[in-house]
């Protein structure tokens, strides 16, 4: 039996974590005509990935709208606010990490090359979908890997390209949350190109904090599904925080970007954020 690599992210978070929040679905036709609809619009939309992966002007804005209409049909309702989203190339995007709805989330505001853990690649028709994204896959086992993808994602951001990452290094139930790990930061350091913070939340119809899109622990990809096309509505709040300076240390871009992630105004305060 081999010992876990301390330096591996591991999330503390479960699958119990995931029932915290449950609300109730409603009666059992409603939501067997909720699941029905919701889960044949996803089909047909997913059949429709392969015109993502055409070039033509205005590709990002067909993203985005795509993106969206996958959030509806997973039930999910998305809204945006904070600062304006700056029409910059070579943008490093940073998120805390909840799910694979993240992906959408963000598509949906800021579309870009993904760094996702390299079994998403294996997933059915999210991974035909990643593949044609030209996701970035990270095997976060495999430590020795982790500079390669660190200058592959420096050459993207240096060719003009968005890319988005995760620097928990795993999901989290979105009620706790991980340290953000400054290696994914020296792609933007070595490229001197900023970073873009954005703070993601899920709620409930209701407004009340909700962990039902959580993809945490032993959970499986259809039974995040089922969750989340079972539920009433799921809330996505994605707020736009102040564009970052790279600087020449990583760790206190990760802080600085860290801080403006979990909304610590004062910490906000003492960082370097980017003013037009």
């Amino acid at each position: 039996m081999t010992a876990e690599n301390p330096w591996v992210p591991r999330a503390t978070c479960n699958v119990s974590c995931v029932a915290a929040t449950e609300a109730p679905t409603g009666q059992r036709i409603v939501v067997a005509w909720r699941v029905a609809i919701r889960a044949t619009f996803a089909v047909v939309l997913l059949s429709a990935v392969p015109l993502l992966a055409i070039p033509m002007p205005g590709r990002s804005h067909l993203q985005r709208s795509y993106c969206r209409l996958m959030l509806r049909c997973l039930g999910v309702r998305i809204t945006v606010s904070g600062g304006p989203i700056r029409n910059l190339q070579g943008v490093l995007v940073v998120a805390g990490h909840v799910s694979w709805v993240d992906i959408f989330a963000i598509g949906s505001v800021l579309p870009g090359r993904f760094v996702a853990k390299a079994e998403m690649i294996n997933w059915p028709g999210l991974g035909f979908l990643a593949r044609l994204m030209k996701v970035i896959p990270i095997d976060r086992d495999n430590l020795r890997r982790l500079p390669d993808v660190v200058s592959t994602i420096a050459v993207r951001l240096r060719a003009g390209q968005t890319v988005v990452a995760f620097p928990e290094g795993t999901t989290w139930c979105g009620l706790a949350y991980g340290q953000f790990r400054p290696a994914m930061f020296q792609a933007a350091v070595d490229a001197g190109r900023p970073v873009q913070p954005l703070r993601l939340s899920y709620h409930r119809r209701d407004g009340a904090a909700s962990t039902i899109a959580a993809y945490v622990g032993d959970d499986t990809l259809p039974a995040s599904i089922r969750r989340l096309i079972t539920a009433q509505r799921t809330v996505v709040r994605v707020q736009v925080e102040s564009l970052q300076l790279p600087g020449a240390d990583r760790r206190d871009l990760a802080a600085r970007c860290e801080s403006a992630v979990r909304g610590d105004v004062t910490a906000r305060a003492q960082g370097h954020a980017l003013v037009a």
